[in-house]
């Protein structure tokens, strides 16, 4: 999946809101957000940093 414009802007506000306070990656916030504009949920153990994303939803990719 390619995020669009709108996303990528979107995934870099939320990073400058929330890499101090939140640990988040630009990366982490480039994937969570497309994940969310996509209204998909993310499988991953790393729910802390993308809590910080609004209308992320995650999941645990297995129990271990």
């Amino acid at each position: 999946m390619w995020p669009d414009s709108q996303t990528c802007d979107e995934a870099l506000t939320v990073f400058a809101d929330r890499h101090l306070s939140h640990g988040l990656g630009l990366l982490d916030a480039l994937i969570g957000q497309t994940a969310a504009a996509l209204n998909l949920p993310l499988h991953t153990f790393n729910q802390r940093h993308y809590a910080a994303i609004p209308n992320l939803k995650t999941a645990q990719p297995y129990q271990k």
